[in-house]
């Protein structure tokens, strides 16, 4: 029951600590009238991808590298199958031309450069180093390409991940002035310390659990872990679909890969440098590629996502759980 209460509970606090982070983050953005290109670039691009980085780290530092790496590939996994096929059941995804060109593009490269360095060496501190270099210079050139005027109509992942979260408070209360932010950085401040909470009691219980069931950390990070921590872009993703925001959608899985891959597998590497558990290399890896590549092919037919196409998705999804599981 104790396993079960720290994994619920971290759960909970996660996606509270998550949600409370962001929407306090873009509300003092908004406030100060940031663009929500640079809102899509740093603030919802990490914040959603806090209990990720969070859990990630903190499983590092605990030793438990199968929960670690486990997180950031079954999270990476997820948004592709399940969280996109969801979406494109609700409603067909329409994507941007940037968001896949540009997006789409980056997104493979950093997927297979992460498969290929995890196959041959340990992820050690230079190679985090260089996943926040890579990181960085991809905020900067996508800030850079998206503040031309010839982009004005055609935006990436970045941009639309900033417009869903602004749409989230659009029409909801008077834009106040500027003295009233305090009480956004308050809720912000609260989001992150819920979002640590929630991942010091998710990998304890996460660790706890795989020894009472007998299987690997590996196996609990791949999938309990991974579909907990990315319940903000399965909620973000959900709410831009029955907004008919498909776009957006996409852009944010999209995004939140590139986020996941260099950001949090890159601090975790920095933080505490581990080997890759051979079962991720040999064969989660080649899951998350196929997957990438399929979800890009699917996009560039007909610019969208259709139905039958999120259900093949979904349906995916479903089968390497049913492979994965013991």
């Amino acid at each position: 029951m104790e396993i079960w209460l720290a994994l619920i509970g971290g759960f909970v606090l996660l996606v509270a600590g998550g949600e409370l982070l962001v929407r306090g983050a873009v509300q003092v953005a908004s406030r100060l009238g940031v663009s929500p290109l640079v809102i899509g670039l740093t603030l919802v691009g990490f914040g959603t991808s806090a209990p990720e980085l969070v859990t990630s780290v903190q499983a590092a530092i605990n030793g438990s590298p199968g929960i670690a790496y486990g997180n950031v590939v079954g999270s990476n996994i997820a948004n592709l199958l399940l969280i996109l096929g969801t979406s494109a059941l609700l409603t067909p995804i329409m994507v941007a031309s940037m968001a896949l060109k540009r997006d789409g593009a980056v997104m493979l490269v950093v997927t297979l450069l992460f498969a290929g360095l995890a196959a041959t060496m340990p992820m050690n501190q230079v190679i985090g180093a260089g996943f926040l270099v890579l990181l960085a210079s991809y905020i900067y050139f996508a800030f850079r390409q998206e503040s031309q005027p010839s982009a004005a109509t055609n935006h990436g992942a970045a941009y639309e991940k900033g417009a869903a979260a602004q749409s989230v408070d659009a029409g909801l209360t008077p834009k106040p002035s500027v003295g009233s932010i305090v009480l956004p950085i308050l809720i912000a401040i609260v989001g992150l310390g819920l979002v640590v909470a929630g991942g010091y009691f998710l990998v304890n219980g996460a660790v706890a659990l795989a020894r009472l069931w007998g299987i690997s950390e590996t196996v609990i990070g791949l999938t309990i872990v991974a579909v907990g921590t990315s319940l903000p872009e399965l909620v973000t993703s959900i709410m831009a679909a029955i907004r008919k925001q498909t776009d957006v959608a996409f852009g944010n899985i999209i995004g939140s890969n590139i986020y996941n891959t260099l950001g949090i597998a890159g601090t975790t590497a920095l933080i505490s440098p581990s080997v890759v558990p051979r079962e991720i290399v040999t064969s989660d890896n080649l899951v998350m590629i196929v997957a990438s590549v399929v979800v890009i092919a699917l996009a560039y037919t007909g610019r969208k996502i259709a139905r039958w196409e999120g259900l093949l998705l979904l349906a995916g999804y479903i089968g390497y759980l049913v492979w994965l599981w013991p």
